[in-house]
């Protein structure tokens, strides 16, 4: 473990990672190959943060023995990023130094004592998000946090590169290594996935019994699903060529354009009651129009075979300019992912709360929606620069939500 010294400077301090050296190929004796693929290509700048609230203080013997036996076996975490002919590949190594991966944050004094812990570990969260990390070794992390917070008796922080997967595949894997609070000899209940088979935006035949007009109103569906297609593709192009949200208080001022150096990101959350938020999604009906929209749509089918098209034809740098120039000319960024349906336990630890984000893109805010038990977290990834005042932009959105509910 790499515990930094004391120091009587009152923001946390993290470890900087150091510099990759020599391409970090010889230092990491290949056993597999394979390429990177493009879209961890594009993401070379992304990285995810999960903030896990523990239910106890920290057992380290017990969480390294853990990551050491689960989560350290999965390939990408054992593999680094290098460059063979222009080209960059997963390279993996038979071995990995967990003292390498696991940072424990000495608790200083003025931590523990602290009026307000919660900001303590906000900052130190937020502090990662202009740190580098050391592309000489696997790109992910495990920062431990160890004194009380008003919700937690300690904190884990995990960062990973955003190569290694997208969002639900490392939460998975996060999920994979908990057990049941209630029974530890099994995996953690989850929601019970959505009652369909085959393609979101397929249209059975009706019987032959059905008659005239269902037969006709299955055609016209083609119809239907055909110009919301055009639609939908036409909007996304033209996103990309030249129209971008206009400029409101949610969105960066100058875009976030390549070559700007990275600004700091800030993590904050607030609980909601996952009922609470089940019973406006109902009465509003809002959330099953904007489904049924976009099951009536190819658009995901043909914005991936147009990604495709670009990464072949023009490589992809150009890919990756025209991914940002996408996300710069648009104002929010939605995120949200399904977790257990009870309490778990991760490495013999209780988790309270699950909180992931994303640092890396050009957006001002980024928002994520976490589910896990009873409850769902709002995380906000804000630019502290653009909202200073983002705690008071969590009340208002919790509040936002209570004046519905009451109106109802």
């Amino acid at each position: 473990m790499d515990d930094a010294g004391e120091t009587s400077q009152p923001p946390l301090t993290i470890r900087i990672s150091r510099a990759a050296s020599g391409g970090g190929a010889d230092a990491w004796p290949a056993v597999a190959e394979e390429p990177v693929s493009p879209t961890a290509r594009l993401m070379d700048s992304f990285y995810i943060v999960v903030t896990m609230g523990l239910g106890s203080p920290l057992d380290l013997p017990v969480f390294r023995a853990g990551i050491e036996t689960q989560l350290a076996r999965y390939p990408r975490f054992r593999s680094i990023q290098v460059t063979k002919d222009g080209k960059p590949r997963w390279v993996r190594a038979p071995a990995l130094n967990l003292d390498d991966h696991i940072i424990v944050v000495p608790s200083r004094p003025d931590m523990v004592s602290s009026s307000d812990p919660d900001r303590a570990v906000e900052d130190y969260v937020a502090s990662l998000s202009t740190a580098p990390m050391d592309r000489s070794r696997p790109l992910w992390e495990f920062h431990f946090l160890d004194f009380p917070t008003s919700d937690a008796m300690s904190t884990a922080v995990f960062r990973v590169h955003h190569s290694l997967g997208d969002g639900m595949s490392l939460l998975t894997i996060l999920m994979a290594s908990t057990r049941s609070a209630a029974d530890p000899s099994r995996l953690p209940a989850m929601p019970a996935p959505p009652a369909r088979s085959g393609d979101i935006y397929a249209r059975p035949r009706p019987p032959r019994t059905a008659g005239v007009l269902a037969l006709i109103a299955w055609l016209w569906s083609f119809v239907v699903l055909a110009w919301h297609t055009v639609v939908d593709v036409t909007l996304f192009v033209a996103t990309i060529a030249f129209v971008r949200d206009p400029h409101t208080l949610f969105k960066r001022d100058n875009g976030g354009g390549d070559g700007e150096l990275p600004r700091r990101k800030r993590f904050v959350n607030r609980s909601l009651s996952l009922g609470d938020v089940k019973f406006l999604k109902e009465a509003l009906n809002c959330a099953k129009k904007m489904v049924d929209r976009k099951k009536s749509s190819l658009e995901v089918v043909f914005t991936h075979m147009l990604g495709e098209v670009i990464i072949k034809t023009f490589g992809v740098k150009a890919a990756g300019v025209i991914f940002r120039r996408m996300i710069s000319h648009t104002t929010i960024s939605f995120s949200n992912m399904i977790g257990p349906a009870e309490q778990v336990e991760f490495y013999g630890h209780q988790v309270v709360s699950i909180a992931p984000s994303v640092y890396g893109p050009p957006d001002a805010l980024t928002v994520h929606y976490q589910s896990y038990s009873n409850t769902i977290k709002v995380i906000l990834a804000v630019d502290e620069e653009q909202f200073p005042d983002h705690g008071q932009l969590l009340d208002d959105f919790t509040e936002s939500l209570r004046i519905i509910k009451d109106g109802l």
